[in-house]
């Protein structure tokens, strides 16, 4: 069972794009449901079938995992039966009949304009590798808050991936779905000024073509933005702690406050189903209700 651990790793990873983050939770949702078949008797995959899994998904609601949880496990287990039945392991996809619980989803936080217009506009400074990370910082808080990508995409952004002339950046989102996305004069001209000031101080032979460098010059990580997301929130003053994906939040629905259409901030977003991006509908429907309680005599 071990070995199909694995394999079914490698086919998350290579097979299907998917992160190392969501490969890591899938294989360890794989190895709890092998090993909740194992201490019922069972020894090989090809006796996996609808009830046992059924019942692993009730023994986990009884020791209460989350909503969330739940859904995430069960969407592992029917990525598993189509993997295991394409190779033959599996007589049929009972994963096909599997249903689980929608995760509940809470408002994503949001910073209002002027909050955010504080974080971006707040007073940095500093001198020779100092003065570097307050360019790198100021561009990484302007592109995600121009874009809305997200931060593993950041990270991965190489330095040809910026087109100056069109004003947009190339990113290679979940599932290496590649998209355009256009940024803003204040992040164009703020990815400028490191490129051209701050990276070569930081710059390393080792660096290669990544946009973003950390300390010691390489490839910036997730932490790092991170890290970097809630000093200059928190250097702002009054405003809101938030983190990247606050900021991605922030970036769509003042999209959709201004007037865009739903289907354009979804290609902005990456997103593969709409649905996904409708949870940022509900500014706009507070903003219909106070237009609604303005404007309507019977309101």
């Amino acid at each position: 069972m071990e070995a199909q651990i694995v394999a079914f790793g490698r086919h998350l990873a290579a097979g299907r794009g998917l992160s190392a983050h969501t490969v890591r939770a899938y294989t360890g949702d794989l190895r709890l449901l092998l090993g909740h078949a194992m201490a019922c008797g069972i020894e090989n995959v090809t006796e996996l079938d609808i009830s046992l899994i059924r019942a692993w998904l009730a023994t986990q609601h009884a020791n209460g995992q989350s909503r969330a949880t739940l859904a995430r496990r069960a969407a592992a287990a029917r990525a598993f039966t189509k993997f295991a039945h394409d190779r033959g392991l599996l007589a049929a996809d009972h994963g096909t009949l599997l249903r689980s619980p929608k995760a509940q989803r809470k408002l994503p936080h949001v910073l209002a304009a002027d909050e955010i217009r504080a974080v971006l506009e707040h007073d940095q400074s500093g001198s020779h590798e100092a003065a570097a990370l307050v360019l790198r910082d100021s561009a990484i808080m302007e592109l995600l808050y121009a874009s809305g990508i997200r931060v593993s995409e950041l990270c991965g952004l190489d330095l040809d991936d910026v087109d100056d002339g069109r004003r947009t950046v190339k990113v290679l989102g979940k599932g290496a779905k590649e998209r355009m996305v256009p940024v803003g004069l204040p992040a164009a001209r703020a990815m400028a000024d490191w490129r051209v000031t701050g990276r070569p101080f930081l710059a390393r032979e080792f660096s290669g073509p990544a946009l973003f460098l950390g300390v010691r010059g390489r490839r910036i990580d997730p932490r790092t933005v991170r890290r970097v997301v809630h000093a200059r929130i928190a250097a702002a003053g009054s405003v809101p702690d938030t983190g990247p994906h606050g900021l991605r939040h922030t970036a769509a629905t003042h999209l959709l406050e201004g007037g865009a259409d739903l289907r354009s901030v979804q290609e902005l977003l990456g997103h593969a189903s709409l649905s996904t991006t409708q949870i940022y509908t509900h500014v706009s429907i507070e903003r219909l209700v106070r237009a609604y309680q303005q404007a309507h005599p019977r309101a």
